[in-house]
């Protein structure tokens, strides 16, 4: 394998990109991990990102070990470049789903195999590899298509929009106030030719959208500001009305887990432009697209 990393979707290029999205749609990709070990390392758990990469790895021929966090307790039982250190003696690669961003840079920076994002409190990049594949999937070509994101901008957010800059799409961001776009991540976006409209009305954001997006309101780590969330993002809830303001074409995307009634209406996320289970689905796809791209 080469010694790329993926941190955030950032880290390809827009040509790198359409190639990762290409190979994800092979369904009888090459054997490249056989004999091979892929270290899978959730700090926090899991069930979309353990089950899609186990199965990626599988299915090119290798082994996946998945291992939890209490099972190398990063900077307690060892530090976290010791730890990697280590795993890169018997893996082609190593996946980690972890709180902290920072740790997957100090990951990166002593691995001398790649370092693969499975989930940081910064970035989802996976997810939104499976995202944009779905969308090409339904669309056949992104460029200027537009995303429209209603609800925390949270770290799949921020990824939708790297990858938007890699694929020429436009990105509007409807949240509440607190809960929005840093200015950084807009003038970044902005930079590289992203279109970006930041709202606190979803109505404005969604209007003529070709795919809305959303994800929880209050996501794994942060239950206990649960209640609070749920008043701030009062008016937010995707539903019928407010997928009707879309394109007549567009479709629904959410990583899941899904809460019904709170930021998806049932309606909407079980109804014809629902397309969260190919969504699904293509998490497995998509890190199979990418591991055999990161073992070219």
């Amino acid at each position: 394998m080469t010694r790329r990393h993926f941190l955030d979707v950032d880290d390809l290029t827009a040509d790198e990109l359409a190639d990762v999205l290409n190979r994800s749609g092979d369904q009888a990709p090459p054997q490249v991990l056989a004999g091979l070990g892929v270290a899978l390392l959730f700090e926090k758990p899991s069930a979309r990102t353990r089950n899609s990469s186990e199965m990626a790895v599988v299915q090119l021929g290798g082994h996946p070990v998945t291992i939890r966090g209490d099972e190398v307790g990063f900077d307690v039982r060892e530090t976290v470049e010791d730890i990697t250190r280590t795993l890169a003696c018997y893996h082609a690669a190593i996946g980690a789903r972890v709180f902290q961003h920072s740790f997957l840079e100090r990951m990166a920076s002593v691995s001398s195999v790649p370092v693969i994002n499975l989930l940081s409190d910064a970035a989802h990049p996976c997810q939104v590899l499976a995202d944009l594949l779905t969308l090409k999937q339904e669309f056949g070509t992104l460029t200027g298509r537009r995303l429209a994101w209603v609800g925390d901008a949270n770290n799949v957010c921020r990824s939708l929009l790297a990858g938007a800059a890699l694929c020429g799409m436009d990105v509007s961001v409807a949240a509440p106030d607190g809960y929005g776009l840093p200015e950084d991540v807009v003038a970044h976006a902005t930079a590289r030719g992203v279109h970006v409209v930041t709202t606190t009305k979803p109505e404005e954001a969604v209007d003529g959208a070709d795919a809305v997006v959303t994800d929880v309101w209050a996501s794994m780590g942060q239950e206990a500001e649960a209640a609070r969330r749920r008043a701030d993002f009062a008016g937010y809830t995707v539903d019928a009305a407010l997928m009707a303001r879309a394109a007549p074409h567009a479709v629904f995307l959410h990583c899941l887990p899904a809460h019904r009634g709170d930021e998806v209406s049932a309606e909407v996320i079980d109804g014809p432009q629902s397309r969260v289970w190919p969504e699904a689905a293509n998490r497995m796809h998509a890190m199979r697209g990418l591991l055999w791209w990161l073992s070219a």
